[in-house]
């Protein structure tokens, strides 16, 4: 048990020296002093003055070597940090890890999906939607939903991340826009749901190639932003479709240890939705259908006719 609060409790030392990296000295009123400051942000002995606890207390925070902070300390430092929302209830999160008074998250080795969701995913057709792991391995889709990402299905079945196509695939560093903030939002929800078990070998496997091969991957994820999505916007200038602007919603999928479930749409009689519904038409072929799972049922026509799509 020891080792393993160690590790909890590197975790939020982690997180606490990547959060200090990233606020200036004027943000909270401090003098900027003289000199040249050797690492980015707020000194140690500065976040610990405003946190109001000791120099010595706080290092063996960061350092792991203190892993049972109370809630007031984890409050101050929370504020010192000017932390909110997400990346505020992280710090928390990691505070009670770290202090054994919560348990890791289960882990999720295994990825099959049920009947029951694959066959959801075809009942929401057309709008496009895909199940995913807990670190956004794609394991199931429905044909606009395969269609939604051209390219992912070409790799084999256990290199199909969305975070990988993000970075290391051509098709995936185009087809968003812009790509930076779909990059920069990708790399946060990692880091948020990787939080309560960061020695899980699929995402120690993934963040080690993704921050050899990717310097931007690299430097995202050294800042530890934090993001928990549960829906949103994103514009794609889809090579098939054409350009669109779809909603996203993203639901937790219960007993399946993190598995969630994107579906995409827009609002109706709009370009947006006649630019989706091309994902659906025969003239789009679907990607591969992923191996250990069924093919999908013969191919309705869509409930609008969509607009030829854009001249290329």
């Amino acid at each position: 048990m020891a080792a393993a609060t160690d590790v909890r409790g590197t975790e939020l030392g982690r997180y606490l020296k990547a959060r200090r990296a990233q606020v200036r000295p004027e943000d909270v009123g401090l003098p900027a002093g003289a000199g040249l400051r050797r690492t980015p942000g707020l000194r140690r002995e500065e976040l610990a003055a405003l946190a109001g606890v000791s120099v010595d207390y706080y290092i063996r925070l960061e350092r792991g070597r203190e892993t049972n902070p109370s809630p007031a300390v984890v409050d101050a430092l929370g504020r010192a940090l000017r932390l909110r929302g997400d990346a505020y209830e992280r710090l928390h999160e990691l505070a009670e890890l770290a202090s054994g008074r919560i348990s890791e998250l289960p882990s999720c080795a295994d990825h099959t999906v049920r009947d029951s969701i694959l066959r959801m995913l075809e009942s929401l057709r057309p709008l496009p939607a895909y199940v995913v792991s807990r670190y956004n391995r794609v394991l199931a889709a429905n044909p606009p939903g395969r269609r939604l990402l051209p390219g992912l299905w070409d790799w084999p079945e256990h290199q199909r991340n969305v975070t990988r196509y993000l970075f290391l695939h051509p098709v995936g560093r185009t087809i968003y826009e812009p790509w930076e903030d779909a990059v920069a939002l990708s790399v946060a929800h990692l880091r948020a749901v990787a939080g309560a078990d960061p020695d899980d070998p699929e995402l120690t496997t993934l963040v080690g190639e993704l921050v050899l091969k990717s310097p931007q991957f690299a430097r995202l994820w050294e800042r530890y932003d934090v993001c928990e999505r549960g829906g949103g916007q994103k514009s794609f200038l889809h090579p098939k479709a054409g350009p669109m602007t779809l909603t996203y919603e993203i639901m937790q999928l219960a007993r399946t240890g993190g598995q969630r479930m994107v579906v995409y749409q827009a609002p109706p009689d709009t370009p947006d939705e006649q630019a989706m519904l091309r994902l659906e038409s025969a003239d789009t072929p679907p990607e591969s259908t992923p191996a250990g799972h069924p093919n999908p049922a013969p191919e309705p026509r869509p409930t609008r006719s969509p607009s030829p799509a854009p001249a290329t």
